[in-house]
């Protein structure tokens, strides 16, 4: 459970925004013998996002790098809101608020080096995974238990719902949309 002080924060977060690389992935980068980049992600992170959408919490991806695997992965997770090959992510953010006519208290983003923290400055609740760069981890209000690739988004999204009290509707409805 979140302190009250985050409680707050999570109540206010109508979006969550995601790195990649060391977040939704463990940051290790495989390739194949073509080159072409593999990337692995947990099934937990992905059941999380599902859960958020179902509760009406929207999430994007903001990262640096593009591949198909990760484009593949979007799609299956339903995040159409996505900003890769963006290395420079502040400008990306700002553009997605005003589209989205948001304010920074309502959003969370989380991510784990030096390329997340400007974002991570600007939004309601930023948040570092476990195994963050001390970069990343010195702008967060909150550290995750678990680490990049580990489980660490399916923490954020369950915490998020707690605070906002859905958690458990979010989980039932899952269930009850695949005949549980």
């Amino acid at each position: 459970m979140l302190p009250a002080a985050l409680r707050e924060r999570a109540c206010r977060v109508t979006l969550l925004v995601l790195d990649v690389d060391g977040v939704m992935t463990d940051g290790s980068l495989h390739f194949g013998p073509e080159g072409e980049e593999l990337k692995t992600f947990h099934v937990h992170d992905g059941l999380g996002i599902q859960l958020l959408h179902l509760a009406e919490v929207r999430s994007a991806v903001i990262s640096g790098k593009t591949s198909a695997a990760l484009e593949h992965r979007l799609d299956a997770l339903g995040i159409a809101r996505r900003h890769l090959g963006r290395s420079d992510k502040l400008p990306v953010y700002h553009s997605m608020l005003r589209e989205l006519g948001l304010q920074d208290e309502s959003v969370a983003y989380v991510g784990d080096d030096l390329p997340d923290v400007p974002v991570m400055r600007r939004v309601g609740l930023p948040i570092a995974v476990a195994n963050a760069h001390s970069s990343a981890k010195a702008v967060a209000r909150w550290v995750t238990t678990r680490a990049g690739g580990r489980g660490a988004v399916r923490e954020v999204a369950e915490a998020l719902l707690e605070a906002k009290g859905v958690l458990a509707q979010a989980q039932a409805r899952y269930l009850n949309d695949r005949g549980g």
